[in-house]
């Protein structure tokens, strides 16, 4: 026999052995490639476009993010701006994303930065999230998906800093804008809700205390209305609304007098000045008291969702039965 017909039927035996050894080895690889094929597509409400990363730092400074803030990032992409709030400032992060690609990314992004024990992303809908427990939230999504969002928003406690880069809430003005290389960031802050009417005591003339009802409405974060002082009508002048502090001026005397006012719900609590700008040490160490009538406003999310829990613990009663 033939020295190269021998080694070439040694050889075929050992082809096969290779070739059964490596379907054996990528038999894993394969289901899992058949499984992605088979799943469905993810349902995208916003591309992904990475933010660059000097607008990341923009719009970190912008949302005041220091040790210890909850910050949520909806629609985190690959993970960079909740890991730079972490690895820079010292904050919690959550990043939400419905793309199980990107949080895989983001999971290594925190896992090379070494910040996992400070982060955390998830695969979620935005629309279903529940970040009521954020002192910061950043956003670089779509205008239609920031106007389905705002509801939620208004909803986070009040002084909430809210940023997003690219893309505004419609009528619901900006507290601040700035320009980064031709990129817009916005900045919100949630405003108490103030809008009814309040009776209230205040500074009035001749230094006494004096009892007021003020009739306010509210527009996000602008206030305007009117005060009964004394019998006497006014209209409320130069109101802001900052987070849960708010500043106005009423003419109930001699002279115009500006108050600096906490709100807590359906109370509110602060100081007096001169509104003048007067150096007047009587009017500065007055006090200002109110009272919601009606009581705190109601949250709408929250009725929303008693009414689901009451429905969902009617049907499981239902089954029961």
């Amino acid at each position: 026999m033939p020295r190269s017909t021998f080694a070439s039927r040694r050889r075929f035996p050992l082809a096969l052995s290779l070739l059964a050894f490596s379907a054996l080895l990528l038999a894993p690889v394969a289901a899992s490639l058949a499984q992605d094929d088979d799943a469905e597509p993810v349902k995208k409400d916003v591309p992904y476009v990475p933010t660059p990363q000097e607008v990341v730092d923009k719009m970190i400074e912008m949302a005041e993010i220091k040790e210890g803030d909850i910050v949520y990032d909806l629609g985190c992409g690959d993970g960079r701006m909740i890991v730079t709030a972490a690895k820079k400032h010292g904050a919690r992060g959550i990043g939400v994303d419905i793309d199980p690609q990107r949080i895989r990314e983001s999971n290594e992004n925190a896992k090379k930065a070494d910040v996992t024990d400070k982060v955390k992303f998830i695969q979620k809908d935005l629309f279903t999230m529940d970040f009521k427990d954020c002192d910061a939230l950043c956003m670089y999504l779509l205008p239609s998906v920031n106007l389905k969002l705002r509801p939620k928003i208004l909803e986070l406690k009040p002084g909430t800093r809210i940023v997003s880069h690219a893309f505004d809430m419609d009528d619901w003005e900006a507290d601040e804008t700035v320009d980064v290389d031709g990129r817009t960031v916005y900045k919100w802050v949630v405003p108490a809700k103030v809008d009814g009417t309040w009776t209230a005591e205040l500074k009035g003339e001749g230094g006494k205390p004096q009892r007021a009802k003020l009739n306010l409405k509210q527009e996000f974060q602008k206030v305007t209305g009117t005060a009964d002082v004394g019998g006497k009508k006014v209209e409320i002048k130069d109101a802001k609304l900052k987070g849960d502090q708010l500043t106005l001026a009423l003419n109930g005397g001699d002279k115009p007098v500006e108050y600096v006012i906490r709100v807590n719900g359906g109370q509110m609590e602060g100081q007096a000045r001169a509104a003048d700008g007067a150096d007047n040490a009587q009017q500065a160490s007055a006090s200002f008291k109110a009272t919601r009538e009606g009581g705190a406003p109601k949250s709408d999310s929250n009725e929303k969702k008693q009414d689901s829990e009451k429905e969902e613990a009617s049907e499981k009663e239902a089954v029961k039965n």
